[in-house]
């Protein structure tokens, strides 16, 4: 018997092996958190560093090589480089670096604000919380909050005869009004149900400040606290420059005397992230108490 002829053609193919595909791994989730950290911080970084890379180039070139006038930022490089790169000198007396003039600012900041704070908030849950406090003492502090920081620092030199504590009672003077006026708003938009809540269960005042009126006023509190703060900056560097000693304020009217402007550009640039650090910090403050007072 013979066998069937054979096809190369008609055999069925030989199934090749299935390919097997990498898998893909996700990367880990340390990596995929600071992947999206450093994307949030260029997000906030890149725009002002843009913003003010323009504002320096048209700066330049508006100012071109006069003479007189505001200084190039290439000018301000050449004439100011080591009060920018050694702000921490200290050769006695005046003659120190932004840094110290900076520090000593702030601490007399640091003191005036902390009374302004205390004594503010004090009257503001006092004018919030009573109809008749409120008739009283708000007409007169919507008076004299409108009063220039500076017009306060003959009256205060009058009364204590020194410079340090009067650029003190400045800072207080300036920076009391708002907390008051913010934290009075906070209390009076107190929920009634709030209210309520405290008369059933019999609450002492001091249990009420810190159980109901603290955590409801606490947005309003820290929005004066952000006010107030930026205002005590601005009060301490006017009124160092004519009380004098070692202050940021001091230094520029120093400077403009000297006829050094370079200096005094460079200053305000420290001025500026001094006064922004403040309002950070005072705002960061205000977010972790308003989550303690909320969480209890």
């Amino acid at each position: 018997m013979s066998l069937p002829a054979y096809s190369e053609s008609a055999a069925a193919p030989v199934p090749k092996p299935a390919e097997v595909l990498p898998l893909r791994r996700k990367p880990p989730r340390f990596a995929r958190r600071a992947a999206a950290i450093l994307s949030g911080v260029a997000a906030q970084v890149l725009p002002p560093l843009v913003t003010l890379g323009v504002i320096l180039l048209l700066w330049q070139g508006l100012s071109g090589d006069a003479a007189g006038g505001l200084p190039a930022p290439a000018t301000i490089w050449l004439e100011s480089r080591e009060l920018i790169m050694d702000p921490f000198f200290d050769r006695g007396g005046v003659d120190k670096g932004l840094f110290w003039h900076a520090l000593t600012s702030l601490q007399r900041v640091a003191i005036g604000f902390s009374f302004s704070a205390v004594v503010g908030v004090a009257l503001g849950v006092l004018v919030g919380s009573s109809r008749f406090a409120h008739r009283s003492l708000d007409p007169i502090f919507q008076v004299l909050r409108t009063v220039p920081p500076l017009a306060w620092l003959p009256i205060s030199l009058a009364a204590l005869h020194e410079a340090n504590p009067s650029a003190l009672f400045v800072i207080f003077i300036t920076a009391i009004w708002p907390i008051v006026i913010n934290t009075a708003v906070g209390v009076r938009n107190i929920p009634q149900d709030y209210v309520n809540v405290g008369r059933v269960l019999r609450l002492s005042p001091p249990e009420y400040f810190v159980t109901i009126l603290l955590p409801a006023a606490t947005p309003y509190i820290f929005t004066g606290l952000r006010i107030g703060v930026g205002m005590s900056w601005l009060a301490i560097v006017a009124s160092e420059m004519l009380l004098g000693g070692v202050g940021v304020g001091f230094f520029i009217w120093d400077q403009y005397n000297a006829s050094r402007i370079s200096d005094i550009v460079v200053a305000l640039v420290w001025v500026g992230l001094v006064g922004f650090a403040l309002d950070r910090l005072v705002a960061l403050a205000g977010r972790i108490v308003s989550r303690g007072a909320s969480a209890s």
